[in-house]
């Protein structure tokens, strides 16, 4: 995604560390949403997980949730390896924001997983080699570019959902990642937290198939989302 995505140059962190600690605290209180009821859903009827063309995410809602599955594996896989490897130069308030935001998108990953139960697909392979985690410009960037994302295909993703209860869930769950993509955006750049809005001030959405294109450069799985609702 960082090349089919313009990025932005890095603030100093001087402008943007005091402010840190404030944003980490709006932060935790936006993950803190509670998923326990989620999990009183009722079991969707079982799809076959693999096929010859690769995962199958599934049909109907069982598709859409796989589908949001396999996107939260992606990011906390990426917030994870962001951690477990800091860029050079970042400061204790940006790992606690960054790190804060690892434990939102394994939350949202363990929470898909048990929902789906049998249903869920395996643990995708990702390939983040094209990535310097050593630049916080391009560690940024790309954080930006997959929150974006996020937010594009939960958007696009509401009108195919069928159960009232999952739709509420994903409202639940976008609101948290447009929360990380504004906080990215003021890392980079302070005060730019809600810059590229589409047409009427609304967040951009984005169907599975454009989603799973761009994702695509950083899964080494293969999915087949070819049963998914259109």
């Amino acid at each position: 995604m960082l090349n089919k995505l313009e990025t932005n140059e890095g603030a100093t962190l001087h402008e943007v560390e005091t402010s840190l600690v404030s944003r980490r605290d709006f932060l935790t209180k936006a993950g803190a949403f509670s998923l326990i009821s989620a999990f009183v859903m009722t079991a969707c009827k079982k799809e076959d997980d693999i096929t010859t063309d690769g995962v199958n995410l599934g049909s109907g809602d069982v598709g859409i949730l796989n589908y949001a599955y396999a996107l939260e594996q992606l990011e906390a896989a990426f917030y994870t390896k962001v951690i477990a490897s800091p860029y050079s130069g970042i400061t204790a308030a940006e790992s606690a924001l960054l790190a804060d935001i690892r434990d939102h998108e394994i939350a949202h990953r363990e929470f898909f997983k048990n929902a789906l139960g049998s249903n869920a697909i395996g643990g995708l392979e990702v390939n983040f080699s094209s990535i310097d985690f050593t630049s916080r410009e391009k560690v940024l960037a790309t954080a930006k570019a997959f929150e974006d994302l996020g937010v594009s295909a939960y958007n696009g993703a509401g009108q195919l959902i069928s159960d009232v209860n999952y739709l509420a869930l994903a409202g639940k769950i976008v609101s948290v990642e447009a929360r990380h993509a504004a906080l990215i955006r003021d890392l980079i750049t302070p005060g730019t937290f809600a810059n590229d809005l589409a047409a009427g001030s609304l967040d951009k959405h984005m169907l599975p198939p454009a989603v799973l294109a761009i994702a695509g450069t950083y899964v080494s799985t293969k999915i087949n989302a070819s049963n998914l609702p259109v």
